[in-house]
């Protein structure tokens, strides 16, 4: 796959060519190879994930015709004002109605009038995305080293601006005992064993036990922003830096769906691993 980009502005970097942007990865690429990408940030922009979407565009039409998987993302958090979901409103329509791909329509409004505050003052804000795969199946992953939730944080923290990883109940179960935090298992009426809760997020031992899988990615706030900060160029002279051109105030609305690329892209790995190892 091939997308060729043609709306390219690199004048607006022109101050970053040997400028290094805060918390940017200018700095860590130039003391790697000796060499980056000044002109739009190279492979540390998140233009890149285009071919993460392109291929995981592919996996979603095979786990959806081949296995019945369906797989959705949705803003949940944007700085400190968090949704409220349930499975009523966590719906496509719901998160593509809303600008800011947030189901819950009170707290989209307010997320949506805290990035434009950010965005008029040259500022940035991060946040934290929710991601569900409905209709897995027991029995995918693997049990040490290519564990499926391990294989799902390596995928999610690989993504430009990701700083974090939870999956099912995350950090809220150190809050918990293991009588409160423990998926009692049960006999369903068609048969099938089901937990009671899900605070295995779907997966255990690194195996899915068919229940849907949650996770959730935290995304620090865009480091290129248009106020001036304070940094030092590439021969350590302290300096200030204000970035120009086309920066996004927050990431979350754009990496929803490079969220669900992601996670598709990972099952459909341990999919076909399935298939070939245990028919």
């Amino acid at each position: 796959m091939l997308v060729r980009n043609q709306d390219t502005r690199s004048r607006d970097y022109d101050e970053m060519r040997t400028k290094y942007r805060p918390s940017h990865a200018d700095y860590t690429y130039q003391a790697k190879y000796g060499i980056r990408a000044w002109q739009g940030g190279g492979r540390a922009s998140a233009r890149e994930t285009i071919a993460r979407v392109a291929a995981g565009a592919i996996a979603r039409k095979l786990l959806a015709e081949l296995w019945s998987v369906d797989i959705l993302a949705c803003v949940v958090q944007v700085k400190d004002i968090v949704a409220e979901l349930n499975a009523e409103i966590l719906t496509r329509d719901r998160v593509e109605s809303s600008p800011i791909r947030c189901p819950d329509e009170s707290a989209s409004s307010r997320m949506f009038d805290l990035v434009d505050a950010a965005r008029k003052s040259g500022d940035s804000v991060g946040g934290v995305i929710h991601a569900v795969a409905r209709g897995v199946p027991p029995g995918w992953g693997d049990p040490v080293f290519d564990k499926l939730d391990a294989d799902l944080a390596k995928a999610m923290i690989s993504l430009p601006a990701a700083k974090g990883f939870e999956i099912g109940g995350g950090f809220q179960m150190t809050h918990l005992f293991g009588s409160e935090a423990n998926d009692a298992f049960r006999r369903a009426s068609d048969g099938r064993i089901r937990t009671r809760s899900n605070f295995s997020g779907g997966i255990q031992g690194g195996i899915t036990n068919g229940e849907e899988i949650w996770v959730r990615v935290a995304f620090k706030p865009t480091a290129t922003i248009l106020r001036e900060q304070d940094t030092v160029d590439m021969d350590g002279n302290e300096t200030t830096l204000a970035a120009r051109g086309r920066h996004d105030p927050c990431v979350l609305p754009r990496a929803v769906p490079i969220v669900e690329s992601m996670m598709a892209l990972v099952l459909i790995d341990h999919a076909l691993r399935q298939r070939g190892q245990c028919g």
